[in-house]
């Protein structure tokens, strides 16, 4: 019979969790509505500043400077902006991205800026956990603003990196995000925000499919063939869009690592639940087996009692 409890406080324990992960399940999906809707809709908004940047950059003269433009140097100090989830519980989410940023800074980063040194702005307690043991200059953190997302969290991390920009404490930014692809995709990306030019102005747009990015020459071309008159003049326009283009990229990859994590966290609380229910199906197998050969042992040790009294 203990046997018998012991498999009964299993499945009790079990139908527990199982109740624990679907709610949890039913909540990262009501998030992921808002996040995917999020994205979704501001993917147009940051292709179009990406064009009108892109039509601008290549046509301005030389002789116009910007804090953020900045023309080729020794790159000395660089910064990555990480961005991870606060919270756990999201299958393999976290340590893909920051195995790919791993990956990224050993295989890329030091080998093309073996000089540089490496400072870290992270996004994140699993960000942040995961830079502190490794070792690394953490410049910043940012935890627990996925709660309350707003622009003004991508805002205030801008008023930062410009500053260190400006004042030549860093001479390239990176943002390392998961971009949200479905339901059950989130690919890990790096994209180059700092300095700013006409090779990191990308005319591309995440589908939720697949992530489609435009041929560049035919867009120059267009853009050839076709005369703009700017008012105000594009030095002015620059001078606005620039750090507005800043800001909007950053808020990018805040909203899909956003989608990304809560589109994680569903399926991975989708296949713990169902594994739950696989598994109490088996312990309830086993638990009506060990009935059975209990009642069974029961029964024989009466008759075999009922025979020993009539011999």
């Amino acid at each position: 019979m203990a046997n018998l409890r012991d498999i009964r406080n299993r499945i009790c324990g079990i139908q527990s969790t199982a109740k624990i992960t679907q709610a949890m399940q039913m909540v990262a999906a009501s998030k992921l509505r808002k996040a995917q809707e999020a994205i979704q809709n501001a993917r147009p908004y940051f292709k179009k500043m990406n064009e009108i940047l892109k039509n601008i950059v290549d046509t301005i003269s030389e002789d116009y400077n910007h804090p953020l433009i900045r023309k080729s140097q020794d790159i000395n100090n660089i910064l990555l902006i990480v961005i991870a989830s606060d919270k756990g519980l999201c299958g393999s989410f976290n340590n893909n991205l920051l195995k790919f940023a791993d990956e990224k800074i050993a295989k890329e980063l030091k080998i093309e800026y073996p000089n540089a040194n490496f400072k870290i702005i992270t996004i994140g307690k699993k960000s942040s956990a995961y830079f502190e043991k490794h070792n690394f200059k953490i410049v910043n953190e940012f935890n627990g603003i996925f709660s309350h997302l707003t622009i003004d969290n991508a805002r205030n991390i801008v008023k930062i990196i410009y500053k260190k920009f400006v004042d030549k404490e860093i001479d390239k930014v990176y943002v390392i995000n998961n971009d949200f692809i479905n339901l059950i995709t989130q690919k890990p990306s790096m994209r180059l925000l700092l300095p700013i030019g006409s090779d990191n102005i990308t005319l591309d747009i995440t589908t939720g499919r697949k992530s489609i990015k435009s041929d560049v020459s035919k867009v120059e071309k267009v853009y050839s063939d076709s005369e703009y008159i700017f008012e105000p003049s594009k030095e002015e326009l620059l001078n606005a869009l620039l750090p507005m283009n800043l800001e909007m990229q950053l808020w990018r990859a805040l909203l899909e690592s956003n989608a990304a994590d809560n589109a994680a966290r569903m399926m991975a609380m989708e296949n713990a639940t169902n594994n739950a229910k696989d598994l109490i199906d088996e312990l309830q197998l086993s638990y009506n087996k060990a009935r059975q050969s209990a009642i069974t042992t029961e029964m024989l040790e009466i008759v075999s009692g009922a025979e020993a009294l009539k011999g």
